[in-house]
């Protein structure tokens, strides 16, 4: 049998040896050449499998380590008998814990009390419901927007668009739809943009495609917002111009984390083997072998600023922000290659559970912060 597989699917060759032949491709560049005589396709959300890639090939399974399912045509999929799975949920954490550190390092390096702040999070999946968790045990009082859930499901309370529009922060974890009644292909528009207040803090970790870029650059000319990108409507092809107006932009990887990668590669694993009838051979616990590393909180001016050095020992977004700027010296061809290259290196960064936090000096209720924030605490 043999497999193509993404070069950026950590673990792919370990992982499927034992289905066949793993060979691994460039996201972007794979071609309906390169596919023909494959029979099963790993790939992540750079690469479109679609009629144009898979017409006449041997293709029978396509796995995509990732949660978005836009890059995928799955009615084409179903109508050729081709199984399809997903990982729903396996980065989740990863880009929870990315929104956290964002927010840590605005509020501290921008002066910006806590108290009273309003967040809006618009998308209440694995990611949006994890990000609420994470804010809300800082104290925040958070607000839920998601229209497709409210409808199917009463488990918390959901607000409507305007009390999102009225926030200090909003947060933006949805999938990539066009159609239906919710669509959420630019649903960040001029009238969103326009109605935000002077210096609220958006955060896009979702789909470039969901933003209208021009109508935010528009809002940028008249009125300042605090802005935190991981994601673009032209990948790789990033706007310079909104690059510069940004606190923090990144290539892509706010669902980057090691654990959360490894959890993708196993997910698809687990059904490509369910699929073909193979009993599994590889799990990713094999590849979680580090013991966990000590941490404490140091001396801060309050325990905010303690909690934004903690996060910055852990994951400093400061330094991936600082990487992708670098393309802002580069023409357009070399800035996009140097956005893939930054994916594509991406160096191994760790959820906050593989950490220990010493707490013997702090209060009781700083502690019970410490563990809902996901992190291990010892005495």
């Amino acid at each position: 049998m043999r497999i193509l597989a993404d070069q950026n699917l950590p673990f792919a060759k370990q992982a499927f040896a034992n289905l066949g032949e793993v060979s691994t491709f460039v996201g972007r560049e794979l071609t309906a050449k390169d596919v023909a005589d494959a029979d099963v396709l790993l790939v992540r959300s750079v690469t479109r499998v679609n009629a144009a890639l898979l017409t006449g090939s041997a293709v029978k399974f396509v796995g995509s380590a990732t949660i978005g399912t836009d890059h995928i045509d799955l009615d084409y999929l179903q109508q050729h008998d081709i199984t399809f799975a997903n990982a729903p949920g396996s980065n989740a954490t990863s880009a929870a814990e990315y929104a956290l550190a964002a927010l840590l390092y605005v509020i501290t390096s921008q002066a910006i009390s806590i108290n009273d702040l309003q967040v809006g999070i618009v998308g209440y999946g694995n990611v949006g419901s994890r990000v609420g968790k994470l804010f809300q045990a800082l104290g925040l009082q958070c607000h839920f927007y998601d229209p497709p859930r409210q409808l199917q499901l009463s488990d918390i309370e959901y607000c409507d668009w305007q009390t999102i529009c009225a926030c200090d922060v909003v947060s933006a974890h949805v999938p990539l739809t066009r159609g239906g009644d919710y669509p959420t292909y630019r649903m960040f528009d001029q009238d969103f943009f326009t109605a935000l207040k002077p210096g609220a803090l958006f955060i896009n970790t979702a789909r470039g495609e969901a933003v209208d870029e021009a109508a935010l650059l528009k809002r940028l000319d008249a009125m300042p917002l605090h802005l935190v990108l991981d994601v673009w409507q032209n990948e790789p092809h990033v706007d310079p111009l909104l690059v510069q107006q940004t606190l923090i932009s990144t290539p892509h990887i706010a669902g980057y984390a090691y654990d959360g990668k490894l959890r993708g590669t196993e997910m698809v694993y687990q059904a490509a083997c369910r699929f073909f009838g193979v009993q599994p051979q590889w799990s990713m616990q094999a590849e979680l072998n580090e013991g966990n590393t000590s941490l404490s909180l140091g001396s801060a001016p309050n325990f905010i600023f303690a909690l934004q050095q903690l996060v910055q020992q852990v994951y400093d977004i400061t330094q991936d922000s600082d990487q992708l700027r670098k393309m802002l010296k580069m023409q357009d061809t070399q800035a996009a290659v140097h956005f893939d290259e930054l994916r594509k290196n991406y160096p191994k960064r760790r959820e906050f559970s593989h950490f220990d936090v010493n707490v013997s000096q702090l209060s009781l209720r700083q502690r019970q912060i410490i563990q809902q924030l996901g992190f291990n605490t010892c005495l």
